[in-house]
């Protein structure tokens, strides 16, 4: 059996999901799964990359000690954080998370450069005060020293690909997450990058998923037992979740529904105009140079934040229950407000933004999962309009994939309020999307058309009508 391992790691866990063919069918198996999470430290959230990498390793001896050793390996996490290194591959400074607040007035130092209008148009990056660009520009301000020593600029996933490798590598979909690079080119902006100050010798050659980077190290090799190819999949999760939509088309978006929610268009261009700069729409890079045209709309961590909130005493069927018997409660809140980034508790905080705005303030877990579930559905409704405007294309369903799409209250929901077709599977999308990379470099199938016709046939979709009808497919 030829096994394929797909490292997926996001801001609360990682796993490691091996994949094969069976009887002409995609077969996915969890392997090994692990916590992961920011630390908090004198104040700064950061992320363990020791920790985690050490993780990484655990999971490959686990594929070991099961007697199904992978012949390609490929890591994918969120976008935005890096690491910078020396040139002996030392890492230099801290792996900040995302969530830190460091970046709060870095936005103003960038437009001082380059206008906000005139980054977007550049870049077709939508703004988050998140963004490398502005996360690059804060440790210039706060310790340029760091900048200065550094030799190689890796994303996440880069630099884990390096620890197993020794190969300096940026992969395109989630280098295009940095706001640095041209959509024209699809290669890094150099202008741009020198008028911010920033070194260009540090960042590499861009790589599309499906790119062969190298074999494990030697001490990897001694550490887990065994040599694998190390096969750059899309780095970036909601690029490799994008390559698993089973049922996108011309007349379709999808939702990458998880922490966050992704929802947009897969598209040969990119849609950048001043139109989709003010609806906060952004151009992320996909597979084979295609553009995601994406809101990105803050998803299910409100949901998650607001379970932990209870000490995780009820599960999500006992939530959605609640929320679906507190369905007719009226309030709203705005999911992408910068309040509900980072709250100390996300339950009080969406009260409060209830008072804020004059609305009823929900008491019961039941009503606040209620304000959660249809604020998001709502959001979702009102972006497929805004896609149909932008794009000029018809949006007839929205296929949704990710852990989001195990909620059957959110989907009707969805489906219900925006009026379409909504589409809903495989759940594990963005370690498929990840192991359909390396096997695409394997030649295991044509082209991403062949690949996603496999996912389907392997893993189907659900169907849920505006009418509340659902089926399975």
């Amino acid at each position: 059996m030829k096994y394929y391992l797909a490292i997926d790691i996001g801001a609360s866990g990682g796993r490691h999901i091996l994949g094969h063919m069976e009887n002409g069918l995609m077969v996915t198996e969890e392997i090994y799964r692990f916590d992961n999470g920011a630390v908090r430290n004198d104040g700064e959230l950061l992320w363990d990359t020791d920790h985690i990498f050490s993780e990484i390793l655990s999971g490959l001896r686990a594929c070991k000690s099961a007697g199904k050793i992978p012949v390609s390996v490929g890591i994918d996490t969120w976008g935005v954080d890096y690491v910078l290194t020396d040139a002996d591959g030392h890492k230099i400074g801290k792996s900040y998370c995302y969530r830190d607040d460091r970046t709060d007035s870095a936005d103003q130092d960038v437009y001082r450069i380059i206008s906000e209008e005139d980054l977007y148009l550049r870049t077709g990056i939508q703004k988050q005060i998140f963004n490398t660009i502005y996360q690059l520009s804060a440790l210039k301000k706060q310790a340029p020293q760091d900048l200065e020593r550094a030799a190689h600029f890796l994303m996440i996933p880069d630099y884990f690909h390096f620890l197993l490798t020794g190969m300096y590598s940026n992969e395109y979909t989630n280098a295009s997450t940095t706001q640095l690079v041209s959509p024209v080119t699809k290669t890094w902006d150099d202008e741009l990058i020198e008028k911010l100050g920033f070194p260009i010798s540090i960042f590499h050659e861009l790589k599309m998923p499906g790119s062969f980077l190298g074999g494990f190290t030697p001490e990897v090799q001694a550490q887990v037992g065994f040599d694998a190819q190390v096969t750059i999949p899309a780095t970036h999760d909601t690029g490799a979740a994008v390559m698993a939509v089973p049922s996108v088309s011309a007349h379709g978006s999808y939702i990458s529904s998880g922490t966050w929610s992704l929802m947009g268009i897969e598209t040969k261009e990119p849609v950048i105009s001043r139109e989709s700069l003010n609806a906060n729409f952004t151009n992320e890079g996909g597979y084979d140079y295609r553009f995601r045209c994406l809101k990105n709309i803050m998803g299910l961590w409100m949901i998650q934040n607001v379970r932990h909130d209870t000490d995780d005493r009820y599960n999500w069927t006992d939530l959605t229950r609640m929320a679906h018997e507190a369905l007719s409660f009226p309030s709203r809140v705005e999911v992408d407000h910068r309040c509900f980034l980072s709250p100390v508790n996300m339950t009080e905080e969406i009260r409060d933004y209830c008072r804020r705005t004059s609305q009823e303030v929900p008491e019961t877990v039941g009503e606040v999962a209620s304000v959660v579930y249809q604020s998001l559905a709502g959001d979702y409704a009102r972006t497929a309009d805004e896609i149909e405007l932008l794009s000029g294309k018809k949006v007839d369903t929205i296929s949704i994939v990710g852990g989001g799409s195990k909620s059957p209250f959110l989907n009707s929901l969805t489906a219900v309020k925006s009026g379409r077709t909504v589409l809903a599977g495989p759940g594990e999308a963005t370690a498929i999307g990840n192991l359909t990379a390396q096997m695409l470099h394997d030649g295991i199938f044509n082209d991403l058309t062949a690949a996603r016709k496999c996912i389907y046939d392997s893993f189907g979709v659900r169907r849920y009508e505006p009418d509340g009808a659902i089926t399975d497919q």
